[in-house]
C-alpha cells in the first residue's frame, strides 16, 4: 500500500512538471518578445517622426542620428540591459520602418 502511494505521488508530480515547465517557458518567451517589440516600435516611430519632418533624409536612419536630433533617448535592449549600438539603424522602404540591430562587439 505504501509503495503505491509513492508511485502515485511521483506520477502526479511528473504530470504537473510536464505541464508546468513548457507553460512557464512560453509565458517568459512571449513576455520577452513583447518587450523587444515595444522597444523596436518606439525606435521605429522616432525614425518615422524624424523622416516625416525632413530632418532625417536618408532611407537608413541610425540611432546616432536620432540621438543627436533629440528624437530618442539612449535605448537599451530590455532583456540584456545593454545599450543598442549607435550604428543600428531603421530602414525606410515604401513607407515602412524596420529596425535592424547591429550587435556590439
Amino acid at each position: 500500500m505504501n509503495r503505491n502511494k509513492v508511485i502515485i505521488n511521483i506520477t502526479i508530480v511528473a504530470i504537473i512538471l510536464i505541464i508546468l515547465i513548457p507553460t512557464v517557458y512560453n509565458i517568459i518567451k512571449t513576455h520577452n518578445d513583447r518587450l523587444i517589440k515595444v522597444t523596436e516600435k518606439r525606435i521605429e516611430e522616432a525614425a518615422k517622426d524624424c523622416y516625416l519632418k525632413d530632418i532625417c533624409k536618408d532611407n537608413k536612419i541610425t540611432l546616432k542620428v536620432l540621438y543627436d536630433n533629440k528624437y530618442l533617448e539612449k535605448e537599451s535592449n530590455p532583456i540584456t540591459k545593454e545599450y543598442y549600438n549607435e550604428e543600428s539603424y531603421v530602414l525606410v522602404k515604401n513607407n515602412t520602418y524596420i529596425f535592424k540591430e547591429i550587435k556590439n562587439d
